[in-house]
């Protein structure tokens, strides 16, 4: 039945999810779905505003620990921080810190068991990687349940047009925190929704009530007070404060370009397949290679750089599929600015 609607859905949640599937599209509409329900049923009389803050911050944290996390996995493995690993073991999963699914690897080993007959085939859960996660990680899992709880706090007693950017960023958040991380798409879009309400809230809600000539969205608004005025600050401050989360999310999508671009191997890929078979046939993409270095159970392949870094991993799949424990690839974010 999803197969119907894929064609007008997924084009849609690619924006947002930095990249879609069948799997993001399932996971972001049940959340949505949820965000949006449980704030009507559960009804408690509490401080919105104080909790939307202990949200922002409890998301962040989720977020910077998923990076943490990921550098600790490598020094552990003993394995460049600059580099896409990849796990043979069971299903193919893969993970670095430009786009981490450590997180998604602990969730996916606690609910397939659970839920394994309902999960479909073409959903990675990421258990691949389970094995290799730090102990520790449960401890920051642990966070999630809490960030659910003052998220639903956080839209008590709020007007209904910011609780769907509460819900809609809710979503974005936990899918962006388990695929991808702190430098995904789906996480900045949910810190960026968490604190454009906290923000903004009050003047977008006045604004789409009278557009919409919506009093009662007017009047619900009035119970939360603005967090600032033009009035109370002056114009500068007010615009600096309207604009400020863009700040943070622009120093974030530069971090990540930065990281990607002073990690980047361009003078060619390196490619190291631990614990291999006797026999690796590499096939077509044999023909790129430049060296092999043999060493103590790991094989080093050195492969042109004009390959194009996701086309490499996407080729790799397939002759190693069986081949090895697992395999690094050193990033070349110069790839994808090559004409085809």
């Amino acid at each position: 039945m999803t197969d119907i609607f894929n064609p007008i859905v997924r084009p849609i949640t690619h924006i947002f999810l930095m990249g879609s599937s069948k799997g993001k599209d399932i996971l972001f509409f049940g959340l949505l779905g949820i965000f949006l329900i449980l704030p009507q049923v559960i009804k408690k009389d509490v401080d919105p505003t104080k909790y939307l803050k202990i949200t922002i911050g409890l998301g962040s944290l989720l977020l910077v620990l998923g990076i943490v996390l990921e550098i600790i996995f490598r020094l552990q493995m003993g394995i460049k921080l600059n580099t896409i690993f990849c796990s043979m073991t069971g299903t193919m999963s893969s993970t670095s810190i430009l786009h981490t699914h450590l997180l998604k690897s602990i969730l996916g080993a606690v609910i397939t068991p659970i839920m394994g007959p309902f999960v479909q085939s073409g959903i990675n859960t990421g258990v691949g990687l389970y094995a290799y996660v730090p102990s520790f990680a449960f401890l920051i899992i642990l966070i999630m349940p809490v960030l659910f709880i003052t998220i639903i706090l956080a839209s008590q007693n709020r007007p209904w047009f910011t609780n769907y950017i509460i819900a809609f960023a809710a979503s974005c958040l936990f899918i962006g925190a388990i695929d991808g991380g702190l430098f995904g798409t789906p996480a900045l879009v949910g810190i960026l929704g968490f604190y454009y309400v906290y923000r903004s809230g009050y003047l977008t809600n006045l604004v789409v009530g009278h557009i919409l000539k919506d009093e009662q969205l007017i009047e619900k608004n009035e119970e939360i007070p603005p967090l600032y005025s033009y009035v109370d600050m002056g114009k500068i401050r007010f615009i600096f404060n309207l604009i400020l989360i863009w700040i943070v999310v622009l120093a974030v999508v530069l971090l990540r370009f930065t990281v990607a671009f002073a990690g980047a191997e361009a003078d060619c890929y390196t490619v190291d397949v631990v614990n291999p078979t006797d026999n690796i046939d590499l096939g077509n993409i044999s023909t790129h290679v430049l060296d092999v270095q043999n060493s103590t159970n790991k094989i080093t392949y050195y492969i042109e750089p004009n390959y194009n870094e996701m086309q490499l991993l996407n080729d790799l799949k397939v002759p190693l599929n069986n081949s090895c424990e697992y395999y690094t690839v050193s990033w070349n974010i110069y790839s994808y600015l090559q004409d085809d």
